[in-house]
């Protein structure tokens, strides 16, 4: 009787097992076609701008909304030529995405979890802004060719190297992943870096502070190790700390000077 048991559960852990990898299956093969149908680079214009035209439309959609309900004040280098940049900051929510959006008119690639881009609406939008997929351990060769074309073809892209939301501390990043500096130095793109000073709050001003942009040109032509992209990717982090404490220490100065006279 236990064998015959034992033999009517092997049976259905097989059918169990089989539904799920059809499953999976057909899961695959909705991913690869909608990601071999989403738009990746888009063309300059007359004037050598990349243009998101949805992208724009999205900002006049959500600016107005994102500036009353989490209002901002964006601080240092504020206008971001055209042409190949890479944004690299800091991550409390949702919104951050429109801090770098505000230094620019070109478009922005930003690399975002990849079950994102099948979330309804949302991935649709994604989808047709040029949105790069990304693993969260930062494995994934497909994001890193994905990226350096985008920066090779002009264009500009943004990321979070803490890989997702930071919940767990006001005063300390999570730990950063590699591929920022990876992607500078390969592709010889300047990095911009941008620090949210503190955690957006519902009708409280929260501070971004953008530094002027930094080249790891010392890396150029160099044979690089591990360590090398880990040392380039340990300066960036140091430099959005520094960004916020100049910045704190801006603001103490300035309530200083307030209050003494």
């Amino acid at each position: 009787m236990t064998e015959e048991i034992e033999g009517q559960l092997t049976e259905k852990e097989l059918k169990a097992e089989k539904k799920r990898q059809k499953k999976q299956e057909k899961f695959e093969k909705k991913r690869e076609k909608l990601l071999k149908n989403r738009k990746l680079l888009f063309p300059a214009n007359k004037k050598g701008k990349h243009v998101m035209h949805l992208m724009n439309f999205l900002r006049f959609l959500f600016y107005p909304v994102h500036f009353l309900v989490y209002p901002y004040k964006l601080y240092g280098h504020k206008k971001v030529g055209n042409g190949a940049y890479i944004y690299v900051g800091n991550h409390y929510c949702i919104w951050d995405v429109f801090y770098p959006a505000r230094t620019t008119g070109e478009g922005i690639h930003y690399l975002m979890k990849e079950s994102l881009l099948f979330v309804p609406i949302v991935g649709y939008w994604a989808r047709h802004v040029g949105a790069i997929p990304a693993m969260r351990d930062g494995s994934d060769v497909r994001t890193l060719m994905e990226s350096m074309k985008v920066l090779k073809n002009g264009e500009k892209v943004s990321l979070f190297p803490e890989g997702t939301r930071n919940k767990v501390s006001d005063e300390e990043f999570l730990p950063f992943h590699g591929g920022a500096a990876l992607l500078a130095i390969k592709t010889k793109t300047p990095v911009v870096p941008f620090v949210i000073c503190n955690r957006p709050h519902v009708f409280h001003v929260t501070h971004v502070v953008f530094g002027e942009p930094i080249e790891f040109s010392e890396y150029y032509g160099k044979r690089m190790t591990a360590e090398d992209y880990a040392e380039a990717d340990e300066k960036l982090k140091n430099r959005l700390y520094e960004l916020r404490a100049e910045h704190r220490a801006y603001l103490a100065d300035k309530k200083k000077k307030k209050k003494d006279k």
